[in-house]
């Protein structure tokens, strides 16, 4: 039976996630419409998501607030780098100028059915763009792309002169939305009061987000120009990144750096490298060989354990789930030739895991 499932998983048809917008400064609430989309699809069995992209829009788009692509592009690296399928776009912000949504949906689509159809191609010539999702030629099925997007995104369809009604049609006819709304709100409704959204209704995809989430860009924007905290609104690296550079007159004076940024980018070959020493050192506690002062260690024990030799103790604060430290006293007739044997490995390794 687990056998039919996997094989009817593995033939589910393939989609992949594009959002397009400002992203200035990208949000953690923008890469949960990743995820919130993904765990829609394959919870359902109606879809294998392959790849996440976000496409900034291009600096001519002129939107108050707009920080430089290069700014934006390098925060977005860092916001989606504990990802490992959602990624950067930054063909938008290359162009000679701003591109329509419906120009840049059209634009990816056409590359990942091309990779797929001749994956050799772009791999000779060694410009496989940073976005491609991995793994797509493992099947020669076309891929199809859809725009994600939250509910505002919807609603701006109605404003006057923002978006042309062919670009409209072409996009959900031809790609489709997935719009995560928030819960209370009524997407139906505005679906049901657009004739063209109505014509094209089964190529949109609703799903509410039953965890609210209302920070913004706008409102991170307004705190930072306020000298107010942005702590836990926004990436630790992408806050450090913003204050580094000076980003959106910031003025506050509670922005610091990320503790030991390169601690976080956390990967396969970093795990694998350091598999073995993580799995000592889980196994193997530190004792008092390892500590300098060999003639009188210190030692903490638990509740409930008998210390081997004689000891001294020292008292601090007592009552319920307090440890009490105890000085050990070595055994004078005993060799501290093992001590010795043992402590120089464990101090090599020490010195090996410092070092990464």
């Amino acid at each position: 039976m687990s056998g039919i499932i996997e094989e009817k998983t593995g033939m589910l048809p393939r989609i992949a996630l594009i959002a397009c917008g400002s992203f200035s400064p990208p949000t953690p609430m923008h890469m949960r419409l990743f995820e919130i989309a993904r765990d829609y699809f394959e919870i359902r069995g109606s879809h294998k998501v392959v790849g996440g992209i976000i496409s900034p829009t291009h600096d001519s788009y002129g939107k108050k607030g707009l920080a430089p692509s290069l700014d934006r592009c390098a925060m977005i690296k860092l916001a989606v780098q504990s990802s490992n399928w959602i990624r950067l776009s930054d063909w938008e912000v290359h162009q000679s100028q701003w591109m329509r949504t419906q120009s840049v949906l059209q634009h990816h689509q056409n590359y990942l059915n091309n990779f797929i159809n001749s994956p050799g191609d772009g791999e000779q010539h060694g410009v496989l763009p940073g976005w491609l999702p991995k793994n797509l030629t493992e099947r020669r099925d076309p891929i199809k792309l859809k725009l994600l997007c939250g509910a505002d995104l919807l609603e701006s369809f109605a404003v006057p002169g923002l978006w042309s009604n062919d670009d409209i049609e072409n996009i959900v006819a031809n790609y489709g939305l997935v719009v995560i709304s928030r819960c209370g709100s009524n997407p139906e409704k505005f679906i049901f009061e657009s004739d063209i959204l109505t014509k094209h209704q089964y190529n949109i995809t609703l799903i509410t987000n039953w965890v609210p989430n209302e920070v913004s860009s706008s409102l991170v924007r307004r705190l930072l120009n306020r000298g107010e905290s942005v702590k836990y609104l926004l990436d630790d690296l992408v806050l450090s990144y913003i204050n580094r550079q000076g980003l959106y007159n910031v003025k506050s004076k509670y922005i610091t750096d990320a503790v030991h940024p390169n601690h976080l980018n956390f990967n396969h070959a970093y795990m694998d490298n350091n598999k073995n020493a993580i799995q000592q050192s889980n196994h193997q506690d530190m004792d008092e060989s390892d500590s300098p002062l060999r003639q009188q260690s210190a030692r903490v024990f638990c509740c409930g354990e008998t210390p081997r030799v004689a000891t001294k103790l020292l008292l601090g604060r007592s009552g319920p789930g307090q440890a009490i430290q105890v000085i050990t006293v070595p055994d004078k007739n005993k060799s501290n030739s093992d001590s010795l044997e043992q402590t120089q490995p464990k101090k090599q390794k020490i010195a090996q895991v410092q070092q990464i």
